[in-house]
């Protein structure tokens, strides 16, 4: 099967082009970005040096990508310039998974809240939020454009959402603290992201108010039944990549921590990409990165009466380019597993 990548030269697009040139199931036909247009893949990426297959980005036109014959493309675009691209190739019959958040929010209102004004509102109520391990499994013949969860969003959910479904914890009180690494803005020119300041240093951001936030509180809306507030408390971290996620969560009157393992196992018992590790054993963002997992555990503190829960998985790959991927996988038959890690 034929896949493009349209805004290739980003960090997500990078790691995107490694992935696909190495999976099993898929050639890559197109890679695309309007700054790199007519230079080599491997000039631009030179990690991919002898894989490249001798591709060259092309320009971003989606009028040309629409017409040719390329089955699935991956929209690897910031918020806002997805849609337009969107628009076309799904007008065109394409399969689209789009890693931006022009799709991620089904609620118009609540886009143009905090992202403003959506560029292709028409196609919101057809397209589809996908986060495989918890998404029902219909959606494969329902779509032709699906919206790859956030970073920081599936490291909360994932988590998150078997716990409420089973009432083991409450929906008040929850205070989610993550910590992304500085690939997580993009290629930015910013000051805040220069090495010499960020190098030993860490901050918090976009209090109270991240855009995430309003993924992360619709889907455990939709997912669980009920609406639940979050405080969320993003930081920028002195790494390149990784999220590392903590969780303070009241747990309900009674529960205990087996019954809240028992919950996550019930949800994530032979999934791939999901490693439950044992009470006290806390994940790390070292043994992630480059892999499509999300390590997680938990604790019961007696003291307090609240679940401390942990998460890790790398920004770039299950928060991002692997998570697609593997969408990708179960939306055309390939093994949920080929081409990851």
């Amino acid at each position: 099967m034929k896949v493009g990548i349209v805004g290739a030269s980003g960090y997500s697009g990078e790691v995107l082009v490694k992935l696909l040139l190495g999976h099993p199931r898929v050639t890559l036909a197109a890679v695309t970005s309007r700054s790199q247009a007519g230079k080599a893949l491997a000039t631009v990426i030179p990690s991919v040096r002898g894989a490249d297959q001798g591709l060259k980005f092309t320009d971003s036109d989606p009028a040309a990508l629409a017409a040719g014959d390329i089955d699935l493309f991956f929209l690897a675009l910031p918020h806002g310039a997805a849609a337009t691209y969107a628009k076309a190739l799904v007008a065109a019959g394409k399969r689209v998974i789009d890693l931006s958040a022009d799709f991620r929010i089904a609620d118009l209102a609540t886009y143009q809240k905090y992202y403003g004004e959506h560029h292709a509102p028409d196609l919101l109520p057809s397209a589809r939020f996908v986060l495989p391990e918890l998404t029902a499994p219909g959606w494969k013949s329902e779509v032709k454009l699906v919206a790859a969860p956030g970073c920081y969003p599936t490291s909360i959910l994932v988590p998150l959402v078997p716990l409420l479904k089973a009432g083991v914890v409450t929906r008040e009180h929850i205070v989610v603290n993550s910590y992304s690494g500085v690939s997580g803005a993009g290629k930015k020119a910013e000051e805040m992201y220069l090495y010499v300041e960020r190098a030993e240093s860490i901050k918090a951001y976009g209090l109270v108010k991240h855009r995430h936030l309003a993924e992360v509180e619709e889907q455990l809306a939709l997912l669980t039944g009920a609406k639940t507030i979050i405080q969320f408390n993003p930081h920028l971290a002195p790494m390149r990549r990784g999220i590392a996620t903590t969780i303070t969560v009241p747990a309900a009157k009674g529960a205990t921590i087996e019954q809240l393992y028992a919950a996550w196992n019930g949800t994530y018992g032979g999934r791939p990409f999901v490693q439950v590790l044992p009470t006290g054993e806390t994940p790390d963002t070292a043994h992630v990165v480059g892999t499509n997992r999300v390590d997680m555990s938990a604790v019961l503190d007696p003291r307090t009466g609240n679940f401390v829960i942990t998460a890790a998985e790398d920004n770039l790959v299950k928060g991002a380019s692997g998570q697609a991927v593997q969408i990708m996988n179960l939306w055309c038959g390939f093994e949920e597993t080929a081409g990851l890690v």
